[in-house]
């Protein structure tokens, strides 16, 4: 807004100056762009003292609508406090409108919380007071606006929502529609509501249910099934939308932007009501329009408007009938004025175009007036005469030749007339009985309604509904009949029509009495008068209409009475009675002094929602008023009964809680549910409530969950989850566990013997899988070969059998099968190959060039290659290749089979025509014995599988009978001893297990060993800690820090290999001993399997680790020189992950000495290398140790404190470079100080001593040593030495501040040394054997004579404890 002004201040007015003001000044810009904001305007006082009014002033302005996407105004200001802590958090903040209490303050809520924060006094100028009302916000105060958008303006929407409007361009419609559907029938319509219409209510009372169809101005159809409680937008109108169990409420504000219309749809055998009502537009509206062109060019002529009838919707004109249509609709007159009063260019001052002059008027049509309309409604004639006339000067005007007014079209002399519909009488719903038993009466209201939907007169009485019947309550009565019926008190029954005073105009019609007028004399004896009028409330625009007398219900109350003004002159004047009942009316009891009347109204039952207040009868002194006992009073004449409504404004939002659900458990500890809900209660009378959100109720929610039945349980049985079938199909049995438990109140269950449970115990297995199997073949074994040498054929039968449910086998028709193929009934074999006629024989029969070895993978590998003959154990995932290498034979004709079961090439396993098998990514599944053959010959090899933890997975039991596999399981090392009692060899090709004297399983004979050998702790240091990194990197691929020391794990074995004729001496050796000594001494043996293992994979690492000019293919089994144990191989694959031209030579950790004192930073911080001393002063307060290794692969640092692993804590910390630093050292910190440094090829450490100044420090040590073979060992003082005689013993008294000593204890000679020179004696006793194996311990081999002799391979050199 720009304003120009001569001076600093406009022109002050009188009253300006009068007042002292300065002149107002110019307009604030809006505090808003849209949506309706306010702008103000300052003025200043010029007096000294105090001016009277105010020094500002306001105005709406931007009363245009915000785009949709603009949000809400105070929602905007709700969220600009998002990015604002609030005690110290950050929320999202929601607009909480409708405050009563101060609607203009910024009151959030946070966003999932019921948290409500007034977050500003004041919101800003221009906010709506509440969401419903143009009022606004200024300056912290609700401002009143009109819907003008002026301030301080009362006025207000009519029902038609115009603006100050009359209630002429809409019309109410209201109705009741009764379903009347069928089975064929299951939908109806309601009413059809067009467009534009506002304020609509239905109400359907009944079981079924109502839906919306709609249609736009532009012919798009939609539907709207309205299933649940809530707001919905249908076509950009707002519905609000209720459903209760018996009925429900449909409301539209409007107005509407489609034509809708409500549908019922069938539900329940009963019928249904709807009530409707809403403001019908009037679409059809007179519009005038601009003047006609003139009657003249020049010299004046005339012109004139017209009103065409237009449709609103449609936007376009439509014929003059519609509009006739409303009769509130009036066709505005004509407007007519002059024009073209410019004189005309001819001199004669006559028209050259039209001639007639200015004073000669036109002639013109007149018609005359319409007659009656021949029908008062529902469509009738009328007719009038129309002609042409002129006038002359004088004024007189004459009928003319109707030519002369041609010029214009002729009037019509004939019109349809009160085509509106008749007048007919619309009943409501019956009330409900008056009395609560027997037989009683109820009503209703009858209404004659027009084409308007207003209460009028006009319809026949001769078919109104009765409004009055009889009714009976199936309750019987039980006090005595009364002459009447018992009148309940029910608001339906209109008893303000009987009486005196406070009758309400409710929506029933009614009569209603005005107000006694004063009595017509002043002492004694008058009357008193009044006016009685029937009317009804139109709820929608809270007016009240009149209605003729009739359609009101009830006696009419009396609209003369008679008064008694007092006795007149003091004195009590005589009466005749006679004279009294003639007068009025036979009232003889009027001149008792006392009679019944109403005094007041008694407190609200209800604070909101509707609820209702009884007047108060009080026996009165009619002369004095005052209260009197109402013995006095006539109890007849007392009034009856008076109700009226109160409190109707809506309840606060508020939790409706249901009841609590039945409890879960009978004992126990049980659950009890309840539904709890936010809702609002509109109104008590009509049950109208809405269920909102649950952050519109601020007061904390009610517990919807509670604890019952909290006592202990009686013991009871408790079965667990039935087991799978134990057969697909053909009748099966499935089991599952019966215990007897008791629940206790703490919801435990306490595990009791079978005994406590008294109820019998429920079945613990039933029959299942009760049907017939599939048709399947049942085949047969192969037949001998059909040849005695070469090439021939064997073939095997097959029979279609089928297994019933009830478990019996019965053979069908062999089409009952599915198709058979040809290579599983023959299949070609080879024999050696037959002699030429007249010559020997030279070749022999096929042979399987098997391998005896035995397999234990240790590490990951993706593919292993093996050949028959042997055993593996092997790890999970790993893809195997098996070959059987044949000689005289042909690989294609190569079988295979598993566990006895031919095997054919599937998706995990494939079998190739090569003479090769290949295992993809083992599974437990796959664990057994494989066997190829090759004509007669026939080689197995066994798979088994390593579970977590190095322990061997359970053989699968799908591969055999329960009964093997309980076998199996007690399987254990006497068994396979047992074996070797009896051995008198081993595998050979076609020999039978007998011969070989196996256990009942021979793929189980070497499980013992190898397990042990897996459990054992026996293995070095460094492939213990290299399955440890195995785990990890499992568990973590990801890991960069296991994935180096995966790396630096290269040079260990992947896969360990060993003859079966090894294994086959231990357990020769084993089983010749006795069952004392046997499971020391297989652990004995065993711990030696294990240090041979490590060694000689150390004696072959360079060799292996070797880069060859040639590819060697990526198997288990590679060329090494034969050891007397395990020997091990590394996998060699393109993959280089077992080396590269780039690889560090391995080597041994080794600890850096650094030779310098400790170096004191400061006062109180030490930093030190290993090997020095440091003494620690009364203001130490940190001790740094630092500990530095080189090696391949990179060593492992520890620490320990004389000998004992050092525990880490807030004050004892391990850095990152490994150093290690105490915080605020004690006395209890004195000590050596060890690093260690490790890894898989050795280990080194280095001690550094810790202690106080001025105090010597000796070197001590927990450990225990034992020694079989060293000829010289070497221990610190405080250790403990298990060692055989013959050996030289150092013992190290090391002593830090002063420098240390080295002294030899005990000195039986002068260079410290004591020789123990006694020949070593032979334990004789079981006792001493075992001493003496737990001490030699597993870098000794040794062997146990016996009388059958035992066998041990030594390599030349090495030493052996007999």
């Amino acid at each position: 807004m720009t304003c120009t002004c001569h001076s600093s201040r406009t022109a002050r007015s009188e009253e300006d100056r009068d007042g002292l003001w300065d002149a107002w000044g110019p307009w604030s810009e809006c505090s808003r762009t849209c949506g309706g904001g306010a702008s103000y305007s300052l003025r200043r006082c010029l007096s000294s003292k105090s001016c009277e009014g105010r020094n500002i002033r306001y105005r709406t302005c931007s009363n245009v609508d915000c785009p949709p996407e603009a949000g809400d105004f105070r929602a905007q200001q709700c969220s600009a406090h998002n990015d604002v802590k609030h005690h110290g958090q950050f929320y999202e903040w929601l607009p909480v409108s409708n405050d009563p209490d101060n609607p203009c303050s910024l009151k959030c809520q946070a966003k999932g919380t019921a948290l409500v924060v007034e977050l500003a006094p004041k919101v800003l100028d221009g906010t709506r007071c509440y969401t419903e009302s143009l009022d606004m916000c200024i300056s912290g105060l609700c401002q009143i606006v009109g819907c003008d958008h002026q301030l301080g303006s009362t006025v207000k929407e009519d029902n038609c929502g115009v603006c100050n409007g009359d209630g002429s361009t809409c019309r109410l419609v209201r109705g009741q529609y009764k379903s009347q559907l069928s089975a064929t029938k299951l939908d109806d319509t309601v009413v059809a509501i067009p467009y534009g219409s506002r304020h609509i209510r239905l109400v359907l009372k009944g079981p079924d249910h109502l839906y919306l169809e709609t249609k736009t101005l532009l012919g798009v159809k939609g539907e709207s099934s309205l299933s649940s409680t809530g707001t919905f937008l249908v076509d950009n109108s707002s519905v609000d939308f209720q459903k209760f169990p018996d009925k429900e409420i449909l409301r539209m504000a409007g107005p509407l932007t489609a034509d809708f219309i409500v549908k019922i749809r069938n539900l329940g055998p009963a019928d249904s009501t709807v009530q409707f009502i809403f403001y019908q537009p009037i679409i059809h509206r007179w519009r005038e329009t601009d003047f006609f062109p003139c009657s003249a060019t020049c010299g004046g002529g005339y012109q004139l408007t017209s009103a065409e009838c237009y449709d609103l919707r449609s936007n376009r004109m439509v014929a003059d009938q519609y509009c006739h249509y409303y009769p509130e609709n009036v066709k505005p007159k004509p407007k007519l004025q002059e024009c073209n009063l410019d004189p005309c260019p001819a001199s004669d001052g006559y028209k050259q175009i039209m001639p007639y002059d200015l004073y000669h008027p036109l002639p013109r049509w007149e018609a005359t007036p319409w007659t009656a309309c021949s029908s008062s409604c529902g469509g009738g004639i009328q007719s009038r005469a129309v002609s042409c006339v002129e006038e002359d000067i004088q004024g007189h005007v004459t009928s003319v030749e109707e030519w002369k007014c041609m010029y214009t079209p002729k009037m019509p002399i004939v019109q349809p007339c009160n085509i509106f519909d008749c007048p007919k009488w619309l009943a409501q719903e019956w009330s409900p009985c008056t009395v609560t038993c027997g037989q009683g009466l109820r009503y209703r209201v009858v209404l004659c309604i027009d084409h308007r939907g207003m209460h009028t007169g006009g319809c026949s009485p001769k078919t109104k509904p009765h409004i009055k019947e009889e009714c009976i309550i199936p309750t019987p009565c039980y006090k005595p009949k009364e002459k009447l019926p018992v009148e309940a008190k029910l608001p339906w029954y209109k008893q303000a029509q009987e009486l005196e005073e406070g009758a309400v105009v409710s929506e029933e019609p009614s009569f209603i009495p005005e107000a006694w007028s004063a009595c017509t004399v002043t002492c004694g004896m008058g009357t008193q008068v009044r006016m009685v009028r029937c009317q009804v409330l139109l709820s929608f625009s809270q007016s009240v209409a009149d209605l003729p007398v009739d359609e009101c219900e009830g006696p009419k109350p009396a609209s003369q009475r008679a008064c008694y003004a007092g006795p007149c002159n003091g004195e009590i004047a005589e009466f005749n009675p006679e004279e009294m009942d003639g007068l009025f009316g036979g009232l003889h009891d009027f001149d008792e002094l006392y009679d019944w009347e109403y005094e007041g109204f008694t407190k609200c039952s209800e604070s909101c929602g509707g609820g209702v207040q009884e007047a108060v009868v009080s026996c009165l002194n009619k002369q004095t008023r005052e209260p009197a006992d109402e013995s006095l009073c006539v109890t007849s004449r007392r009034p009856p009964q008076l109700l009226k409504s109160c409190n109707l404004d809506p309840c606060p939002a508020r939790w409706e809680i249901g009841k609590w659900s039945p409890c879960s458990l009978t004992c126990g500890v049980g659950l009890q549910t309840r539904d709890i809900y936010c809702s609002h209660l509109l109104s008590r009378e009509m049950n109208e409530t809405v269920i909102l959100a649950d952050e519109l109720c601020h007061q904390p929610k009610p517990s919807t969950v509670q604890a019952c039945n909290r006592f202990n349980c009686p013991p009871s049985w408790y079965p667990a989850q039935w087991q799978p079938c134990s057969r697909t199909c053909g009748g099966g049995i499935q089991k599952r566990e019966v215990l007897c438990k008791q629940r206790m109140a703490d919801g435990s269950f306490l595990d009791l013997p079978e005994t406590f449970c008294s109820a019998s115990k429920l079945a613990s297995q039933q029959a299942c899988r009760k049907d017939d199997c599939p048709s399947e073949w049942l085949l047969s074994d192969w037949t001998e070969c059909s040849t005695s040498c070469g090439e021939g054929t064997q073939t095997r039968s097959a029979i279609c059998r089928r297994v019933l449910k009830t478990g019996i086998s019965t053979i069908v028709n062999s089409t009952l099968c599915p198709p058979l193929s040809f290579s599983s009934s023959i299949r070609p074999c080879m024999l050696a190959t037959c002699a030429r006629p007249g010559r020997l024989s030279t070749k022999h029969s096929p042979h399987i060039a098997a391998v005896r070895k035995i397999y234990i993978q240790t590490r990951r590998q993706r593919k292993l290659h093996f050949i028959v003959g042997g055993f593996a154990y092997l790890l999970p995932k790993t893809s195997v290749v098996l070959r059987c290498p044949t000689r005289r034979f042909r690989k294609p004709l190569i079988t295979w089979e598993k566990d006895g079961q031919h095997l054919v090439s599937s998706t995990h396993v494939t079998v190739a025509p090569f003479g090769y098998l290949k295992i993809h990514r083992l599974k437990p599944s796959d664990a057994g014995i494989y066997a190829c053959s090759a004509g007669p010959a026939r080689e197995q090899f066994v798979i088994k599988l390593i579970g977590g933890n190095r322990k061997l997975v359970a053989w699968p039991l799908s591969t055999r009978s329960e009964e093997e596999a309980h076998t199996v399981r007690k399987a254990s090392l006497n068994e396979a001893l047992q074996a070797h009692k009896h051995q008198n060899g081993i595998f050979s090709n076609g020999s039978k297990a007998e011969k070989r004297g196996l256990p009942a399983d021979p793929g189980s004979r070497y499980d013992d060993i190898v397990s042990r050998l897996l459990e054992q702790g026996g293995w070095p240091g460094e492939l213990l800690a290299s399955w440890e990194v195995q785990d990890s990197t499992e568990r973590n691929t990801s890991s960069e820090e296991d994935q180096n020391a995966e790396r630096a794990l290269l040079h260990l074995p992947f896969t360990m290999v060993t003859e079966q004729k090894r294994m086959d001496d231990i357990l020769r050796n084993l089983s010749q001993q006795p069952e004392e000594l046997r499971d020391v001494y297989s652990k004995h043996l065993v711990a030696q399997l294990a240090q041979e293992i490590f060694h000689s994979q150390l004696e072959h690492q360079d060799v292996l680790l070797e880069p060859s000019e040639r590819r060697i293919p990526p198997v288990a089994i590679l060329p090494h020189k034969h050891v007397s144990g395990f020997s091990s191989s590394l996998r060699t694959s393109s993959s280089g992950e077992a080396g590269g031209g780039s690889r560090r030579p391995h080597r041994k950790p080794t600890i850096l000495r650094k030779i310098s004192a400790a170096q004191q930073l400061s006062a109180s911080e030490v930093v030190t290398h290993l090997g020095q001393t440091v003494a620690l002063a009364s203001g130490t307060l940190s001790v740094l140790l630092h500990c530095e290794a080189i090696g391949n692969p990179r060593p492992t640092i520890s620490w320990a404190r004389n000998g004992e692993e050092v525990q880490f804590n807030n004050r004892i910390l391990l850095q990152p470079d490994d150093s290690l630093q105490i915080l605020a050292p004690v006395e209890a910190d004195v000590g050596f100080y060890t690093c260690n440094a490790t890894n898989a090829l050795g280990y080194d450490s280095v001690s550094i001593a810790v202690t106080l100044a001025g105090k010597p420090l000796v070197k001590t040590s927990r450990l225990t040593v034992i020694n079989v073979e060293e000829p010289a060992i070497t221990v610190d003082i405080g250790s403990t030495i298990k060692t055989v005689r013959g050996v030289n013993v150092t013992i190290n008294c090391q002593v830090a501040d002063p420098p240390h000593c080295k002294r030899n204890t005990p000195s039986l000679q002068e260079k410290g040394f004591k020789k123990l020179t006694d020949p070593p004696q032979v334990p004789t006793q079981l006792e001493d054997i075992k001493t003496l194996l737990s001490a030699i311990g597993p870098n000794l081999p040794s062997v146990l004579m016996s009388p059958l002799g035992t066998q041990l391979v030594l390599d030349p050199g090495n030493s052996v404890l007999l």
